[in-house]
């Protein structure tokens, strides 16, 4: 297969695979997104899908949230990890959107990626997610798939992200990088991986990996 051949049969087995794509973070709103983004860094959708609730009873608006101390904040959702930087992060945040964008998550990277603890893949998945607007956040998981599957050098999460926007159809690409997130966590894992389950890494896989992941097996 050439590279155009390979990137057709990526989208058609995911497409296949997974034509249903929820968002793995529970949410009801940009903000609410915004905040379990921001809490999911290092940690897992699910073990943040246990905690917001408790923090958006709470508050679940920034004008509610800067009701909250840092440290209540902090208490809430310390079994997430890095709650010190986390809660100051969320309460920061809460502060410049009541300032600067009466209280609403702004559409755009450049003012997202201004607020405290936000950093591009956030500011991506919120792009994506909450308004639509075409982005490929790049998780672990993305980063692993596109070396695995020989589509990108592995240098770089931006190196990355900026092949996935080449090789990628632009209007595919908010359901696209969940469909790549839900194929690594089942079929392509960082540990535990089964090559003979994986149908895509098994037929367009980059040779090094394979041959690595052979030499592992024998052993």
């Amino acid at each position: 297969m050439n590279k155009t051949e390979k990137v057709q049969f990526v989208i058609d087995t995911l497409e296949r695979l997974y034509p249903e794509t929820p968002i793995p973070l529970d949410h009801t709103d940009p903000y609410t997104l915004l905040i379990a983004v921001l809490m999911s860094a290092q940690s897992t959708d699910e073990r943040v899908n246990k905690i917001t609730p408790l923090l958006f009873e709470r508050a679940d608006n920034p004008y509610d949230m800067i009701q909250l101390s840092v440290d209540e904040i902090r208490e809430i959702i310390k079994p997430v990890g890095l709650s010190p930087m986390k809660s100051k992060g969320i309460y920061g945040l809460s502060q410049i959107l009541i300032e600067k964008h009466n209280g609403e998550v702004p559409k755009s990277f450049e003012a997202l990626e201004a607020l405290p603890a936000v950093g591009h893949k956030t500011a991506s998945v919120v792009m994506a997610q909450a308004f639509n607007i075409p982005a490929f956040p790049v998780d672990t998981h993305i980063h692993r798939l596109m070396y695995r599957w020989n589509l990108s050098n592995g240098k770089s999460i931006a190196q990355t992200e900026k092949d996935a926007k080449r090789l990628f159809p632009k209007e595919i690409w908010n359901k696209l990088h969940l469909q790549i997130i839900f194929y690594g966590r089942e079929y392509c894992p960082a540990r535990g991986w089964n090559l003979d389950n994986d149908i895509i890494t098994s037929a367009i896989g980059r040779k090094t990996v394979i041959t690595e992941y052979n030499k592992k097996k024998k052993k």
